[in-house]
């Protein structure tokens, strides 16, 4: 038993467990990575981190706050209990209280290509290059939407690509209003010229974005839509994406409340569920700093320490992220073009081999699994369930567990361990 178990060792979850560790509780962090961080921290050694992020993890870990990474949640038998899969068996966590810090993930919206080999998300560009994965002399297309597009392709860059483009789906206008909206920030506004002036070279493009990639057992060619002309660019990757989708699976099966897709909380990060906290992108996407001051106030809540969690300064902070957020999502919300590119022949649930002819927008994202098992794969609609919902207007899926497809090995190993 835990007095708390965060779920998730990004900023967030770091940020919430030390607030905890500093009250003399003991935490327990669950995360699936291979070390602490999260997707934003990805890193292979600890010197290779930002200062404020090592800085952070050692903070974490000089308090006594123990992280148990390759750790995946499958089931959530209570608020107080749940089911983990960790290096090969599964296991039961008890718990006083928690906090899910568990982030977001990529939107991929389908178009001609898209499963290729090479055609790759944003992000998950830039995973694989902190992974190790080479890029040197690499010609790389990167179209996506919002301020991820300048870090990673500045990492591109600096891991040796050859980068040709880069496109920015929202227009010129909605890019200069978000920028201006940061000259409170000039920090923000200091850190995105660094990451331009690594990639100077390539050229940068609003209201531009991907058709079509085209290869024969890799992807060779990029269509691109640049400001309303086709160009097509030989290349050998592609990282595109919609933005991104906050993971909520968790949160639905204990029951918690979701608001358009993210975790609903309240001022102390409550979930509608009692003794359940949510902080970072899972309550909605905006950004690593504001994720911080999320985490410290559930973490101080979490623990009994209601005056802390109420601090007019924590409070102030955390709402200028969500107001943050806000200004995100407006500005760089997939336009309507996205949506429609798919033709009948393109695969929307890469899982279950489905297409777009198999399927008939007019039926509930049920209808559709029932009929044609789009969402029902290993992803269990990951991927093409937020591509679904945003092209047809479906409901999003019901999570239902076990969660992340836990092996066959491991629930034997369970069913040993609870064996009369």
């Amino acid at each position: 038993m835990v007095d708390v178990l965060v779920v998730g060792a990004g900023p967030a979850g770091l940020s919430a467990a030390i607030a905890v560790a500093e009250r003399g509780k003991r935490v327990l962090v669950l995360d699936q990575g291979l070390r602490p961080g999260g997707q934003i921290w990805r890193h292979r050694q600890l010197a290779s981190l930002p200062p404020h992020a090592r800085a952070m993890i050692e903070r974490a870990l000089a308090l006594g706050v123990v992280i148990a990474n390759d750790a995946r949640v499958v089931d959530a038998i209570s608020p107080n209990e749940l089911v983990i899969a960790f290096r090969g068996r599964i296991d039961r966590q008890p718990t006083r209280a928690l906090i899910l810090a568990t982030g977001a993930r990529e939107r991929l919206l389908p178009f001609p290509g898209w499963t290729l080999p090479g055609v790759v998300g944003v992000g998950g560009l830039q995973a694989l290059i902190k992974s190790g994965v080479s890029l040197a002399g690499a010609r790389v297309v990167i179209c996506g939407t919002g301020p991820l597009l300048f870090p990673v392709a500045a990492t591109a860059v600096a891991a040796g690509a050859d980068l040709l483009l880069v496109a920015e789906q929202a227009s010129r206008g909605a890019v200069l209003g978000f920028g201006t909206s940061l000259l409170a920030k000039p920090e923000a506004l200091l850190q995105a010229a660094k990451y331009r002036a690594v990639f100077r070279k390539a050229p940068f493009h609003t209201g531009s974005w991907i058709t079509a990639a085209e290869g024969f057992g890799h992807v060779q060619r990029a269509v691109v839509n640049v400001r309303g002309k086709s160009v097509t660019f030989d290349c050998d990757w592609v990282a595109t994406s919609a933005g991104l989708v906050p993971s909520t699976e968790l949160a639905q099966i204990l029951g918690c409340t979701t608001v358009d897709g993210a975790v609903d909380v309240d001022d102390m990060q409550g979930t509608s569920v009692g003794g359940v906290w949510a902080i970072g992108e899972c309550t909605g996407v905006k950004g690593d700093l504001a994720a911080i001051t999320e985490g410290e106030i559930a973490g101080r809540a979490a623990v009994g320490d209601v005056d802390g969690a109420r601090a007019g300064s924590l409070q102030r902070r955390r709402n200028r992220g969500r107001m943050f957020g806000r200004r995100l999502a407006r500005a760089f919300a997939a336009r309507e073009e996205l949506l429609q590119l798919a033709t009948d022949d393109t695969i929307i649930c890469r899982c279950e081999d489905v297409r777009r002819r198999d399927v008939d927008p007019t039926w509930t994202q049920r209808q559709a699994k029932l009929w044609t098992r789009v969402g029902m794969g290993e992803c269990q609609g990951a991927v093409c369930g937020t591509a679904c919902t945003a092209m047809f207007g479906w409901a999003a899926n019901v999570a239902r567990p076990p969660l992340g497809a836990p092996t066959v090995g491991e629930w034997g190993e369970e069913l040993r361990n609870t064996a009369p």
